[in-house]
C-alpha cells in the first residue's frame, strides 16, 4: 500500500499482507550533522504465499545509496531499481530466509521536515511515525512488519555524550579519537514507526519504579541542562501512570529502563517509541513561574498517554494505518480515564466533551470529514485527527457503556491476551469484546465506517390514566461529505427519570428497548420506548455523562433546560443545560442584532441559576468555573452552522456578558474576594480549580468600573503563571491599546525573554485579541526574533492561534487575513509540510461563513491551490477543503 507517485488514493480494500517479513534489524549509525552513515542489515523471511521470483520493495525517501549486499554479495545493476520512493530488488535467493545489507548517507541538518533523523539544536533526534523510518534507511516501512532491533550508535563524545535508542543498553565503549559507542537491543518485535534514536547532550533526572511482580525499572527523563527541576512533575506523573495501569488494567512495564527525552523542535506533542519516548518539551517542563494549571494537566495526560501506548500501540500495534484509531482512540480513552481518576471526573468529562465539540464535530460537518477508520487516504500524516483520536476514544467509551464495566474488562483482557505481539485490526478488537460477553456487536461496529455526527431528536408523552411514559427518539446522520444518509447506528443512551425535585423515579416495566444499568439502546432510525408503572409525569434526563457523541436536535426546551440546570443530578447534564441556556441567550441576541433590534434582557431565572451555582459550596471550584464560562465565539458559530458572521457573534456575546456582569456583579465580587488562595502554589486539582474560579470571576468583574485597575492589580500581585496569564489575556482582550496593557505585554516579554515556551503564550495572547486590527500585530510579530518558521511550536502559537482562536480577527470581511495566512502556509510548506497541512485545517469551515467572507476565503484558497510546488500533505488538505475531491 505504498503511495503512488501520481498521488492517487491508497485504499483499505487493497490491503495485502507483506510479501516479505523482517525478523531482525541490525543498524549502525555513524553520526554526523551533515553526513550520517547508516548501515542496515535486515534478516528477511519470504512469506509462505510469496513466490521466490517476487521482487522486494523497500521504502526510501531522500536517501543516498552507497551499497547493497544480498547474503554478503554485491547486488548487480540489473537486480535493483532506485527511485524517489524506494528500492526494488529482483532475482532474490530461492531460500526462504536471507539477508540484505545497505549503506546510505543522510543529512540530518537539512531535514527541516523533522521526520526521520534530524538535527535539533546541537542534538540528533528521530520521529518515525507515520512514515519517517524510510528517511533513515531502506525498509518495508509499514506497521505490519515487526522486527527485533539491535542498534549501534557512534558519535563524538564531546558532541553526543548521550547515545540512546529503544530497549535495553547491552554494550558501550570508547572508540578512540574522541568517539564512543553504545548498543541497544529491544527484545520486543516492533514496526519501524516505533524506532527511535536520540544523541546529544542533555541533563537528566532519574528515579525507579517497582512493578507489581517485583521488577525494578529505571526511569530517566532528559531535558535541557539547567531545567532538570522542571521535569519533576513529569516524573511523578509517569510513576502514577505506571501504577494506575497495573491497578486498572493489570498491565505491567516490560523493559529494564523507561526513558523520556524532551526536545524543542518536534512536530507532535509526543511519540511513544518503545522504551524511549520523545516529547515536545512543552509537555514535560513545568514550574509555577512558567507553567499554567492547564500545562500541568496536559503534562499529566500526555505522559500517561504515551506510557499507556506501551501496550495499546506497541505490544499490540495496528495492522495498517487505516486502523490508526485502534491504538490512538483506545489510548486516548485510557488517558481520559487516568486523568479522571487523578482529578475531578465530572470536570474532566466536561472538558473532554467541549474539546470534542470544538474540534471533532466541525471536522465531521465539513469537507475533511472521514470515518474513525477511513476507507482511503492520500497522505496518512493528514489523518492524525480529532476524529481518529477523540471520536475514536468515544467509541471505546460507548463499548464500556453498552457492555458494563465488568464486561468491558473481560473484553479488553481477552484483547491483550490474544493479540500481544500482533498487528491487529478493528474487527479483531471488537471480536474480543463480543466473544468475552457473548454479545453481537456487528451493529455497533458501523460507527467505525461512517463519518458524521448523529442528530438525535427526543420527544416524550405521558399518559396519566395508564401511568405510561413514552420516549420517542429519532436519529439522522449528518456528515460533511457524501455518504448514505439512512444509517441507523447503535447509540447507547444513559438516562434517568426524575421527579420535580430531581430525584430518580422507578417504573414497573419497559418496552421498545433493552434497559440495563441506566442505559437504553437506540438502534433504529426511529424508536419508541415505553415505561409502564410510572406514577407521575417524569422529567427525562438523557445522554447522561454524554454517553454517545451526538447532537440533540432540536435543543432542549427552555423550561426543561431551566429544570436540568437547577436539579439534574448528573454533573454533565447540569453543566450542559447551563451551557445551553448561555447559547440560547446569545443566539437570541445575535438575531436581534441582525434585525437591528435592542439586545433582549437576560432571563432572570437563568441569572439566578448562575448566582446559585457560583455560591454553591457543595460544588468544587473547577465545576463552578465551567458553569460560569460562556460559550466561545467558535462554539456559537458551530451551533449556528451557516451564514456565520463572527463579528456579529462577538458583539452579541459581549453585550450578554456585560449584562451578566452588572446583574451578578455583587455576588461575583464577594466570591472573588473569598476564593483567593493563601499560601504557595501547588499543582493540585483543588488549587487549579480555585484559580480557575477566581479567573472566571475576574473576567466578569473587569467589565464593570474600574476593570482596567482590577486586572492591572491582579497581574501585579500574581505569583504564578496561571494568574499572570489570566490577567494578561484579560488586559489584552478587554483593553487593547490601553497604556496598562501595553506595559503589561512589554513587562511579560522582558521577564520571560529566555523562556521560549512562555513566549509562545505571549504570542498566542496577542494573536487572539478579538479585533480586525490584530492582523497588523500578527504581521509584526512574525518579523520579530521571537518567531521562527522552523519551530512548530512558534508556528502553532502565533499562526495557529490566530487562525483557530481569533474568529473576529481572522475572518475579516476584506479577506486580508486569509491572504496573509495562505502566504504563510506556503512559506511553511517549503520547510515542514506536516505543520503547514495541519494549520491549513483551520480553513475547513469556510463554506459556513456569510457570503462576503466565504467568497474572500475561496479566492485565497484557490489561489494557493494553483501553486505547483505544494507538498502532497498540503495539496491533499486543500483539495478536500475546496471540495475538488472526496477522499473519504
Amino acid at each position: 500500500m505504498k503511495p503512488s507517485e501520481n498521488g492517487t488514493d491508497i485504499l483499505l480494500s487493497d490491503y495485502k499482507p507483506p510479501a516479505y517479513l523482517v525478523n531482525e534489524v541490525h543498524l549502525r549509525f555513524e553520526l554526523d550533522r551533515q553526513n550520517t552513515i547508516v548501515h542496515a542489515k535486515l534478516h528477511i523471511e519470504r512469506a509462505a504465499q510469496t513466490s521466490w521470483e517476487t521482487p522486494l520493495f523497500l521504502d526510501g525517501d531522500d536517501l543516498t545509496l552507497v551499497s547493497v549486499l544480498i547474503n554478503g554479495q554485491p547486488v548487480l545493476r540489473d537486480q535493483m531499481t532506485v527511485s524517489e520512493t524506494g528500492l526494488i530488488l529482483r532475482q532474490l535467493p530461492k531460500e526462504p530466509t536471507f539477508t540484505i545489507e545497505t549503506v546510505v548517507r543522510i543529512n540530518p541538518e537539512k531535514n527541516t521536515q523533522l521526520m526521520g533523523l534530524y538535527a535539533t539544536r546541537n542534538n540528533f533526534c528521530t520521529q518515525c511515525e507515520a512514515e519517517g523510518f524510510r528517511r533513515i534507511t531502506f525498509f518495508p516501512d509499514r506497521p505490519d512488519v515487526l522486527a527485533v532491533f539491535t542498534v549501534r550508535l557512534e558519535g563524538k563524545f564531546e558532541e553526543t555524550p548521550l547515545l540512546l535508542s529503544n530497549g535495553n543498553k547491552i554494550d558501550q565503549g570508547d572508540l578512540g579519537d574522541g568517539k564512543h559507542f553504545a548498543v541497544w537491543h529491544d527484545p520486543f518485535p516492533k514496526p519501524a514507526y516505533l524506532f527511535a534514536v536520540f544523541a546529544g547532550d542533555l541533563g537528566v533526572i532519574t528515579d525507579s519504579f517497582t512493578t507489581m511482580s517485583g521488577r525494578d525499572v529505571r526511569l530517566e527523563i532528559y531535558v535541557e541542562h539547567g531545567k532538570e527541576e522542571r521535569a519533576l512533575y513529569a516524573m511523578d506523573a509517569l510513576k502514577r501512570s505506571m501504577r494506575w495501569d497495573e491497578e486498572r488494567f493489570g498491565l505491567e512495564y516490560d523493559l529494564d529502563i523507561f526513558m523520556i527525552v524532551a526536545v524543542s523542535d518536534f512536530n507532535m506533542g509526543a511519540m511513544e517509541n518503545k522504551g524511549l519516548n520523545i516529547f515536545n518539551d512543552k509537555y514535560v517542563l513545568a514550574d509555577p513561574h512558567t507553567a499554567t494549571d492547564a500545562d500541568y494537566a496536559n503534562i499529566e495526560s500526555i505522559i500517561a498517554h504515551e506510557y499507556f501506548h506501551n501496550w495499546t500501540g506497541n505490544r499490540i500495534t495496528c495492522r495498517d494505518w487505516f486502523q490508526l484509531c485502534l491504538k490512538e482512540g483506545l489510548t486516548v480513552y485510557r488517558d481520559h480515564e487516568f486523568s479522571s481518576d487523578m482529578r475531578s471526573r465530572a470536570v474532566k468529562r466536561i472538558a473532554d466533551v467541549r474539546a470534542l465539540r470544538a474540534h471533532q464535530f466541525p471536522e465531521d460537518a465539513g469537507p475533511l470529514a472521514h470515518p474513525v477508520r477511513p476507507q482511503k487516504y492520500k497522505e496518512i500524516n493528514n489523518f492524525y485527527t480529532a476524529t481518529v483520536y477523540e471520536k475514536g476514544a468515544e467509541l471505546v467509551r460507548m463499548l464500556e457503556t453498552i457492555l458494563g464495566s465488568e464486561g468491558f474488562r473481560r473484553g479488553i483482557d481477552l484483547y491483550f491476551q490474544r493479540h500481544d505481539g500482533d498487528a491487529a485490526t478493528i474487527e479483531q478488537f471488537i471480536a474480543c469484546f463480543a466473544e468475552a460477553t457473548d454479545t453481537d456487536l456487528s451493529h455497533f461496529a458501523k460507527w467505525y465506517d461512517y463519518s458524521g455526527t448523529p442528530n438525535v431528536s427526543v420527544k416524550t408523552a405521558y399518559d396519566a390514566a395508564k401511568k405510561s411514559f413514552s420516549v420517542i427518539m429519532q436519529q439522522t446522520l449528518r456528515s460533511g461529505v457524501p455518504q448514505p444518509r439512512d444509517i441507523a447506528l447503535h447509540i447507547p443512551v444513559s438516562f434517568a427519570l426524575l421527579n420535580d425535585g430531581g430525584k430518580p423515579m422507578v417504573w414497573d416495566s419497559v418496552d421498545g428497548s433493552k434497559v440495563s444499568n441506566g442505559v437504553l439502546h437506540l438502534t433504529e432510525s426511529q424508536q419508541t420506548i415505553r415505561f409502564d408503572g410510572v406514577q407521575s409525569e417524569p422529567r427525562l434526563s438523557v445522554f447522561r455523562g454524554f454517553s454517545a457523541p451526538i447532537t440533540q436536535i432540536p435543543e432542549q426546551a427552555h423550561d426543561d433546560a431551566l429544570f436540568a440546570a437547577r436539579h439534574d443530578d448528573d454533573p454533565f447534564n447540569r453543566w450542559n443545560a447551563i451551557n445551553g441556556l448561555f447559547m440560547r441567550t446569545m443566539k437570541d441576541a445575535i438575531a436581534d442584532i441582525d434585525r437591528n433590534a435592542a439586545t433582549p434582557p437576560v432571563d432572570p431565572q437563568f441569572l439566578a441559576i448562575l448566582e446559585s451555582v457560583a455560591r454553591d459550596n457543595e460544588l468544587d471550584f473547577a465545576y463552578r468555573a465551567l458553569c460560569l464560562t460562556p460559550p466561545t465565539v467558535n462554539e456559537i458559530a458551530r451551533d449556528l452552522s451557516t451564514g456565520i458572521n463572527p463579528s456579529a457573534i462577538h458583539a452579541a456575546r459581549e453585550n450578554i456578558l456585560d449584562t451578566v456582569s452588572v446583574i451578578c456583579g455583587e455576588t461575583f465580587e464577594t466570591l472573588f474576594d473569598g476564593a483567593r488562595i493563601d499560601g504557595s502554589f501547588e499543582p493540585t486539582a483543588a488549587q487549579a480549580g480555585a484559580r480557575s474560579f477566581v479567573g472566571t470571576l475576574l473576567s466578569y468583574l473587569v467589565r464593570t468600573t474600574p476593570g482596567i485597575d482590577l486586572a492591572t492589580t491582579f497581574i501585579g500581585a500574581a505569583d504564578n503563571m496561571t494568574d499572570k496569564l489570566t490577567a494578561l489575556s484579560i488586559l489584552a482582550h478587554q483593553f487593547p491599546g490601553h497604556s496598562n496593557t501595553i506595559k503589561a505585554l512589554a513587562d511579560f516579554r522582558e521577564a520571560y525573554a529566555s523562556e521560549p515556551m512562555v513566549l509562545d503564550k505571549w504570542l498566542s495572547v496577542q494573536a487572539t485579541v478579538p479585533s480586525e486590527e490584530t492582523l497588523t500585530d500578527v504581521k509584526e510579530l512574525v518579523d520579530t526574533p521571537i518567531f521562527s518558521w522552523k519551530n512548530p511550536n512558534r508556528a502553532r502559537a502565533l499562526l495557529g492561534a490566530f487562525a483557530t482562536g481569533n474568529p473576529v480577527g481572522f475572518n475579516r470581511p476584506d479577506g486580508e487575513a486569509y491572504a496573509f495566512f495562505c502566504d504563510s502556509i506556503l512559506r511553511l510548506d517549503a520547510i515542514n509540510p506536516q505543520v503547514s497541512a495541519r494549520l491549513m485545517t483551520a480553513m475547513r469551515s469556510w463554506k459556513d461563513l456569510e457570503p462576503v467572507r466565504q467568497a474572500a476565503a475561496e479566492t485565497n484558497l484557490r489561489k494557493l491551490s494553483e501553486r505547483s510546488e505544494l507538498s502532497r500533505d498540503l495539496r491533499d488538505i486543500l483539495s478536500r477543503t475546496l471540495g475538488a475531491t472526496n477522499a473519504h
